[in-house]
């Protein structure tokens, strides 16, 4: 069950982070797992955006997510420190 405290720990725990480098670990299903890094833009009541880098050509995606997916486990963020190496974990 879904507690709605936790949704707000996690976005509050999140909206700390904006403007970081993050580390995005997201379960596609069927044993697919993609892993990107990014910057974490913005936090919304609802959602948090990532601006992702694309791997073969020299632009930039949005991609957002919901705060559910981090307590699915769905998606993991690792956000990196400043001198680039992996801080702390959320989920």
């Amino acid at each position: 069950m879904i507690v709605p405290q936790d949704l707000s720990q996690i976005r509050k725990d999140i909206e700390g982070f904006v403007g970081t480098k993050v580390k995005l670990k997201t379960n596609k299903g069927r044993k697919k797992t993609v892993i990107n890094e990014g910057i974490l833009e913005d936090a919304y009541s609802n959602v948090f955006v990532v601006k992702v880098k694309n791997t073969f050509e020299n632009t930039f995606r949005r991609v957002s997510y919901s705060y559910t997916d981090i307590l699915t486990q769905t998606v993991e963020l690792s956000f990196y420190n400043e001198g680039d190496q992996e801080q702390s974990q959320l989920m």
